[in-house]
């Protein structure tokens, strides 16, 4: 009994009160009674709903009341982010409108669900019409599936403005997403200020030109690109995110992926068999070769990186990369060479396992845990890592089988860069076609799994590199409406990929595009591209054909 409603995601039970619909009125008497532990989530209805109503929502208890409430009963049913929200008089009590949450982050998800009832103009900054809202006389009760619900942003490809990622927050918070992966270095950019080492940004935050399209593209921008977030803007992002019960899980990429910061300071590569005073930074897409020296100097570089990154992200993960490594260079320079004999180690592989296996000792010490991406399980995986499983299912099936926590992001189901249909007007197409419909249909726990190794599936991660997307619309056009399904899908208690009922989906986003509307997101339109949203002639990569289940 969702459809109705037109709930994303779905929640797990709607019951309507009375034989005939109901209605309870927001009016210009409506409060807000917080209880503790609650608020935020009174400060984010003021700001947002009041705006969008023009209802000040002043404090206080009584009949006209939204009432928030942590609740231990629904805490024991339904977790710390599970939530009841009533608008039934004999269930409300002597209030409007009842939240209760297992915790304060219960409480705001239902917040987000309340602001879904108002309809989509309580999406709008500014009033739209006059005169009282009305919400169905209903109960809800709610709770996700997976506690790790997220979305990777890679601002190094193409950099982000902080107000485009704090927009971001707002959209992911929207969708009940709880996770940012902030992905912060690559070879094409450094975005992060770390005092100790300001060549990190002064250099490494700006390359000369970009290629346009894929790397196979004859076409370059010659416009300058950068930008980098100093240490108060990350500060301004993550308090921002925590009020929105969204946890910001920083990435710093090594030993591979690595060249901005080669480029800043030289001595980190592989200087005996590079001249790495002359690299700068990449201007071009791909698997770089230049990866970092396997050198106590390099260690201790990277772990006055990570103190400040510490210092500036409370998540308890940090996400080290670890993927794509060439090995290229190790294999040719006597320095890595003797490291590897020094260590006792079998091979290149077992070099980059003793990388991560440094800085995931380092962060335990410190009550961190480290999380890469699934080539932290060659040459032996570090033994508190977690896996962010991007190859396919084999490595997150592994890990997990292993004893290991796993977030399901495969590239074929959930890499929203990858193009969204068929034919020439899709806008730069990368991979295979992900429509709506086959980001709906992802089970991020794959069939066969034992019981004891699903239940270290932690959740699941969409991600959106943004080697084609050079600004925010192009970001908007990759991720919706295709990030509203994933949501549903980490959220929701939903059936088998086959049995899911995709055309109640899509009904449910009829209104959910006029929520994306009201909000200015520059989806890709159901009837394909918007002549502004092409780009012709710009050589992309698509692949054909079903994507391989690996």
């Amino acid at each position: 009994m969702t459809d109705d409603l037109h709930l994303i995601p779905a929640p797990l039970t709607v019951e309507h009160r009375g034989s005939a619909p109901g209605r309870v009125p927001l009016d210009r008497w409506t409060t807000i009674d917080a209880g503790a532990g609650t608020e935020s989530t009174a400060r984010w209805l003021r700001a947002t709903l009041g705006a969008a109503t023009g209802l000040p929502f002043a404090d206080g208890a009584g009949p006209h009341a939204v009432r928030l409430r942590i609740s231990e009963e629904v805490a024991r049913e339904y977790g710390p982010e599970g939530y009841r929200l009533s608008t039934d008089g004999s269930v409300a009590d002597d209030a409007a409108v009842v939240i209760e949450g297992g915790g304060p982050a219960g409480v705001f998800w239902g917040a987000q669900t309340l602001r879904q009832l108002l309809g989509p103009d309580a999406y709008r900054k500014a009033p739209v019409q006059d005169g009282d809202r009305d919400l169905p006389l209903i109960t809800i009760e709610d709770s996700p599936r997976f506690g790790w619900r997220g979305l990777l942003l890679d601002v190094s490809r193409h950099f982000l403005p902080k107000d485009d990622v704090l927009r971001q927050l707002d959209l992911l918070a929207a969708h009940k997403l709880n996770v940012f992966h902030f992905h912060l270095t690559d070879d094409q950019g450094w975005r992060i200020e770390i005092a100790r080492h300001p060549k990190l940004t002064e250099v490494g935050a700006w390359r000369a030109r970009t290629k346009w399209g894929h790397r196979a593209s004859p076409l370059w921008t010659e416009t300058p690109h950068g930008g980098f977030y100093t240490r108060d803007d990350i500060r301004e992002i993550v308090a921002y995110a925590a009020e929105r019960h969204i946890t910001v899980v920083p990435e710093i990429d090594l030993p591979g992926h690595a060249q901005a910061a080669i480029a800043a300071y030289p001595e980190l590569g592989n200087t005996d068999v590079v001249d790495t005073a002359a690299l700068t930074v990449w201007d071009t897409w791909g698997v770089n070769p230049n990866v970092l020296a396997p050198t106590e100097a390099v260690l201790r570089f990277y772990e006055g990186v990570f103190e400040e990154v510490l210092d500036l992200f409370p998540s308890t993960f940090v996400h080290v990369g670890g993927d794509e490594c060439p090995k290229d260079q190790w294999k040719a320079s006597p320095a890595a060479q003797a490291r590897i004999k020094e260590l006792g180690l079998a091979d290149e592989d077992e070099l980059q396992s003793w990388f991560i296996r440094h800085f995931d000792r380092w962060l335990a010490a410190r009550g961190r845990r480290l999380i890469g991406w699934d080539e932290i399980l060659e040459g032996g995986l570090a033994e508190g890592a977690a896996v962010s499983s991007w190859r396919g299912y084999a490595g997150g099936i592994a890990a997990a089988e292993a004893g290991h926590d796993v977030v399901m992001c495969p590239e074929q189901h959930v890499y929203l860069d990858h193009r969204q249909a068929p034919g020439e007007d899709e806008p730069m197409p990368i991979g295979y076609v992900r429509t709506l419909e086959d980001v709906y249909r992802f089970e991020p726990v794959p069939p066969g799994l034992s019981p004891e190794a699903a239940a270290h599936i932690l959740g699941t991660q969409a991600n959106v590199w943004t080697e084609v997307m050079e600004n925010r619309a192009r970001v908007d056009y990759q991720v919706f409406p295709r990030l509203a399904a994933f949501a549903e899908v980490a959220w929701s208690a939903l059936p088998a990929p086959d049995a899911r009922d995709h055309a109640g989906f899509a009904r449910r986003m009829d209104t959910h595009y006029r929520r994306l509307d009201a909000l200015g997101v520059d989806y890709r339109p159901p009837a394909g591209p918007h002549p502004w949203q092409r780009r012709p002639g710009v050589v992309g990569r698509p692949l054909e054909g079903t994507p391989p289940i690996v």
